[in-house]
């Protein structure tokens, strides 16, 4: 392909809209353009990377026993209704009518979709295993797109779904997704850690995120310094803390704290740490209004909650807190407190600690379980720490930033009760199909990617995805030999399979450079003055090391080498 020929408007400047490298780079080396919030044009650069990741996850998918299907993006709302998600995705789900009035989703996943495909066309135990696959467009109605395609309201992925009639057949599913997983991250050059994750609004019981490290990521990885623990923060587990000196409780004391309705304030005031602090928050669930405590430096994971309280719980409201306690928000604690009080483990080993007092502008000194107040269920229901300690070694955990890239699901029988999934056993009884599921962000793979590749000059891609592997560059394309071997050597190396740009245009170099630079194809070729005094070409890879000179029968050679096409 000749750079005058395509489309790619590179640009100088980063966009004023873009906060992180991989988004304004995009921007930049013209992989992609902005249409509203949340939603982004691939041009011709970007569209052929997008279309090398699709396909390495098609090749490794299909090599893993996968069928590709291709599923509608409309889906009857009836179905999220029944399968119970439409609350779950809340207002992200984004919604339509169409002309008979009639209401319609715009696929934000498809689990409801394929499980009831399976519904009807699977019958017998013979039709299984099988999982089946997809590479289609998502939508969710994000309330704030950032950082360009890691964070949008259209997004691409490859959603796939495993059928078994049992667990241990699920088991093998997983493991050779788990392992496709794994061989589509190498190949797409990713840095990437598996970790035990939480299963959220999938369902399941057994999930693994793949996670690249970077500072810009929205989650958190765990990983123990010590040992294999590798963990979301969602549902990672700290290994309980160890008791206090039962000795020396000391009197319970009211102490005036006026306006002070933080753990910063009350512990500035005070002269002590954050951890010397319990604070009580007040939830709601279905049912009842239950106590939560934590320790002042320690925040609440509402995942873990719910699986303590069997059901969903949501903070109370300022007026539901007031009516409880008699005092404002920020003032609450344990101790009279007339509902049922569920505390932290790192809680029940805390001693003469401080904790609101139900009364304006007052806190207790030398609060203390069981003297003071009665903890009526005890659980671990915090975010994990620096600080912390391993659950299964006790070394250190250590906490970082990572983008999720992919993550599988062990998702059992939860989709195919609800929705009907049946299949005659050999003994001719009716079973739900045991389901997994097992999705990747396709955008999120070529950001990610950027994040953690590139330097001040630009992208600097892998050969696997970058959209060509090799870049021309005559540095005078008015000097005929020039221009005419440069022409040579882009069909030369078209016909042996390398994907080539030729940059024609007729610009100085220093403008090509850079936008060679930008732009980040692995291999460049440039042909200059050592071109025209000595038949020589260079040869520079755009990670880095030294150029190298060749003549140009050598060229070819080089390049295969490089790339790994030689036998």
């Amino acid at each position: 392909m000749k750079w005058s020929q395509t489309l790619i408007p590179t640009l100088k400047e980063d966009p004023s809209e873009a906060e992180i490298p991989s988004h304004k780079l995009m921007i930049r080396a013209g992989l992609i353009r902005k249409l509203l919030s949340g939603a982004y044009s691939y041009l011709p650069l970007g569209t052929r990377v997008l279309n090398k990741v699709i396909s390495i996850v098609r090749e490794e998918m299909n090599t893993a026993g996968a069928i590709e299907v291709y599923l509608p993006v409309l889906q009857p709302i009836e179905l999220l209704q029944q399968s119970g998600r439409m609350d779950a995705f809340g207002q992200d789900l984004m919604r339509l009518k169409d002309r008979h009035g009639r209401t319609l989703a715009l696929g934000p996943t498809h689990e409801e979709v394929i499980t009831q495909l399976v519904e009807n066309e699977v019958s017998s135990y013979r039709q299984l295993p099988l999982t089946l696959y997809q590479i289609q467009s998502k939508f969710r109605d994000e309330p704030r797109p950032r950082f360009g395609v890691l964070r949008s309201k259209e997004f691409l992925m490859k959603d796939g779904y495993s059928f078994d009639i049992d667990e241990e057949g699920l088991a093998r599913s997983y493991e050779k997704m788990y392992q496709a997983y794994c061989n589509i991250f190498d190949r797409c050059g990713l840095k990437y850690i598996p970790v035990e994750a939480d299963t959220g609004v999938m369902g399941g019981d057994v999930s693994h995120e793949f996670m690249v490290p970077s500072d810009i990521g929205e989650d958190f990885l765990v990983r123990c310094k010590g040992c294999t623990y590798s963990v979301n923060r969602e549902k990672a587990e700290p290994a309980p803390l160890l008791s206090k000196d039962m000795d020396g409780l000391k009197a319970l004391k009211e102490v005036l704290t006026p306006k002070m309705t933080t753990i910063a304030q009350v512990s500035g005031f005070l002269g002590i740490g954050p951890s010397c602090l319990v604070k009580t928050l007040v939830y709601k669930t279905a049912g009842e209004t239950v106590a939560v405590l934590l320790r002042g430096d320690h925040e609440a994971n509402e995942i873990k909650l719910a699986r303590v309280l069997g059901q969903e719980a949501s903070l109370a409201d300022e007026e539901t807190i007031r009516t409880l306690t008699g005092a404002p928000v920020g003032f609450t604690g344990p101790v009279g407190l007339p509902v049922k009080i569920i505390a932290d483990q790192a809680v029940t080993v805390s001693r003469n600690f401080v904790t609101g007092a139900n009364k304006q502008d007052t806190h207790l000194l030398n609060v203390n379980p069981g003297r003071d107040f009665q903890i009526h269920k005890v659980g671990n229901i915090r975010y994990v720490t620096e600080g912390d300690r391993c659950p299964k070694c006790g070394d250190a955990l250590e906490l970082s930033h990572g983008i999720e890239v992919g993550h599988v699901f062990k998702l059992g029988t939860k989709y195919s009760q609800i929705l009907g999934a049946k299949f005659l056993d050999p003994q001719g009884k009716e079973r739900p199909v045991v389901m997994g599921c097992y999705g990747i962000g396709i955008n999120r793979i070529i950001a990610a990617l950027i994040e953690c590749s590139h330097d001040d000059g630009g992208i600097i891609w892998p050969p696997s995805i970058a959209p060509y592997k090799t870049l021309v560059l005559p540095l005078n394309v008015k000097e005929t030999a020039i221009l005419n071997t440069s022409e040579s050597l882009h069909k030369q190396l078209e016909e042996a399979g390398i994907d080539t740009l030729l940059d024609d245009r007729d610009l100085r170099p220093g403008v090509k450079f850079k936008d060679a630079d930008l732009i980040g194809i692995p291999l460049r070729i440039v042909l200059g003055k050592k071109f025209t005094e000595e038949g020589q070409v260079e040869l520079q890879e755009r990670k880095g090391g030294d150029p190298v000179l060749l003549p140009l029968e050598a060229v070819l050679p080089e390049i295969k080498k490089r790339l790994g096409l030689t036998p």
